[in-house]
């Protein structure tokens, strides 16, 4: 062994076993059981009131789950905001419409370069109304929307490229 734990084991041998009390622990633990005798009493009556208190609150809970319940059909009708939704679709058509209808009406004493022009057109309508019929089920979805945005801009570039294309503008 080193000089260490030489030390160390005399050290530890001079340490007594047992350790007393600097005083008396006895009054102490005597004034511990009384509170806690005393807070006993008071915790079963303050547990009894939280207890009441919850269920109270589960009660609150389930009578405003079934009033909700029973009133939601009547508050949230699927079919109005179906509706709401789909009204930004209406309003782009008839705008689009008006567009063409306005093109069609100046181009009117134009001769188009190509004859199936109005076939084309009508094959784009008819891309329009798909998608427009996909958006009544789902009239958030910002990719059908863009999609129907996308084929009224061809509808109208194609109006513009058969009655005035660009080399003819120069």
């Amino acid at each position: 062994m080193s000089n260490f734990d030489d030390k160390l084991a005399q050290h530890i041998s001079g340490i007594s076993k047992e350790k007393q009390p600097e005083r008396d622990l006895w009054r102490g633990i005597e004034l511990g059981i009384t509170s806690q005798q005393g807070d006993a009493s008071q915790d079963d009556a303050s547990s009894s009131t939280v207890t009441s208190k919850q269920w109270m609150a589960i009660a609150a809970s389930v009578c405003l789950v079934i009033v909700l319940w029973f009133a939601a059909p009547f508050a949230f009708k699927a079919e109005e905001s179906r509706s709401d939704g789909y009204a930004l679709i209406d309003a782009m058509s008839m705008q689009q419409q008006q567009q063409v209808n306005s093109l069609l009406a100046s181009y009117e004493s134009t001769t188009a370069l190509t004859e199936d022009w109005q076939e084309q057109l009508k094959e784009l309508d008819d891309a329009a109304d798909v998608i427009k019929a996909a958006l009544k089920d789902d009239p958030d979805n910002s990719a059908l929307i863009k999609m129907l945005h996308h084929v009224y801009q061809q509808q109208i570039a194609l109006i513009e490229r058969v009655h005035a294309p660009k080399w003819q503008q120069i």
